[in-house]
This record gives structure tokens, sequence and C-alpha cells, in this order.
């Protein structure tokens, strides 16, 4: 036997369903206090503090570390087949 069920709603409806948090109101703010890091460094003529700001969870640094990660498990990739 085989049931097909059809639920049309939207995506804030479905994670309601699911019971998911809302988390609209935790991005807004985090929005928020993006933009305002951004316009204070803009406005300082800092691009480095601007950059920092856009980016909170590391900026180039993170980046950096994101891309060594890749290039590692290409590596160790490359080795394995190549035995």
């Amino acid at each position: 036997m085989k049931v097909t069920i059809e639920m049309d709603m939207t995506p804030q409806e479905a994670r309601a369903f699911m019971g998911l948090p809302d988390v609209a109101p935790l991005q807004t703010k985090m929005l928020d206090e993006m933009q305002e890091r951004m316009r204070a460094a803009f406005d300082a003529g800092d691009p480095e503090g601007m950059m920092k700001a856009w980016m909170p969870l590391g900026g180039a640094d993170a980046f950096g570390k994101f891309q060594k990660m890749l290039w590692d498990s290409a590596s160790a990739m490359s080795k394995k087949d190549g035995k």
C-alpha cells in the first residue's frame, strides 16, 4: 500500500509544523548589527575593518583555513589514489 500526502504551506509554516524554532528575529538582529559595523568601518575609511565586520567569523583567516582544508583533502585523495 502506498499513501501520498501533499501539503501546501509556506516555509515558515513548514518550520512551525515540524517544531523548528523561528530564527527570523535573530537573523534580523544579526543583519542590523552587521550593517552597523560595516557602516562604521566604511565611515572611518578602514577597508580591513569593513571586511572584518562583513565576515564576523574570522574573515580572511577563516577563508584561508577553509582553503587549506580543501587543498589538504585534495592532496590526501590524490595520495590515496596513487598508492
